[in-house]
């Protein structure tokens, strides 16, 4: 385990594999907010360096093994500017970003903020701001603060997952236990804060990179087709992958998909 210093008492926990391959890409895995880099470690991460490439994983300040100093800096921003710092620092070779969910958006802005990168693979990112996607963040955080974890994925999981995996899973939910609320200053309870101030405008004309843009069309929460296919065209040098039976949370649904879908992007670099 590695951990990156950004000043007293604040710390990235990371760890970095470099490429077999001399021409190998390392994809630096960005976290949705209510995740960690066991989400990439699982399945994606080992396949992707048994086929030569190197890899990056990292958490978000209040993430495992990742410190904060207080409750404010854990904001949108700050991550973006964690992730240049780490990046600098660490200076992967042949770096390709892959973001899940509010991730992506993460990871477009570290790149538009100087953190060199030679490709996107966004996976159910693209979004419009608006009131859905506002009252969305805000009832995700008022749902953790009043029952921790376990309410929100009783509450948006059917909403974000497709029928295999809901008929496969059902049954470890709405287990007839009480719910315990986290505490509105610790690390999860920040993040999904830090969610709501989140600025979905992004210059995606200025994305001049290979941009793969990965959907689950199950995603009933954060997927309109409309807008995804919009913002897409705004990507100057954009492909798509859209899979119609899985939803928002594609590293767990279907890990295959993901690593299909970077190694693509790297065949396409290459």
């Amino acid at each position: 385990m590695a951990t990156f210093q950004i000043n007293d008492n604040n710390t990235l926990f990371f760890e970095y594999q470099e490429p077999r391959e001399t021409d190998g890409a390392t994809f630096v895995f960005f976290n949705a907010l209510t995740g960690d880099t066991s989400a990439w470690e699982a399945e994606i991460g080992p396949a992707l360096r048994e086929a030569g490439h190197g890899t990056l994983i990292w958490n978000f300040r209040g993430q495992k093994d990742s410190t904060f100093s207080s409750p404010e800096v854990i904001t949108a921003d700050g991550i973006v500017q964690d992730a240049v710092a780490l990046l600098k620092d660490a200076m992967p070779r042949n770096p390709v970003f892959v973001g899940l969910s509010i991730g992506g958006l993460f990871a477009a802005k570290a790149h538009l903020s100087d953190a060199p990168c030679k490709g996107l693979l966004l996976i159910n990112t693209l979004r419009k701001p608006g009131p859905k996607l506002d009252w969305t963040n805000r009832a995700a955080h008022r749902a953790a603060v009043v029952g921790g974890g376990r309410l929100i994925q009783d509450l948006m999981l059917p909403h974000l997952t497709g029928p295999a995996w809901q008929a496969a899973n059902s049954d470890n939910f709405l287990k007839d236990e009480p719910y315990e609320p986290l505490d509105p200053q610790c690390g999860a309870a920040r993040l999904l804060a830090a969610g709501i101030g989140a600025d979905w405008n992004l210059a995606y004309e200025d994305l001049t990179i290979p941009v793969t843009v990965l959907s689950g069309l199950q995603d009933h929460v954060f997927y309109n087709a409309a807008d995804v296919a919009e913002l897409t065209k705004r990507l100057p040098m954009a492909e798509t992958i859209d899979i119609s039976d899985i939803g928002h949370l594609v590293t767990m649904e279907r890990p295959a998909a993901i690593t299909r879908a970077c190694l693509a992007l790297a065949d396409r670099l290459a």
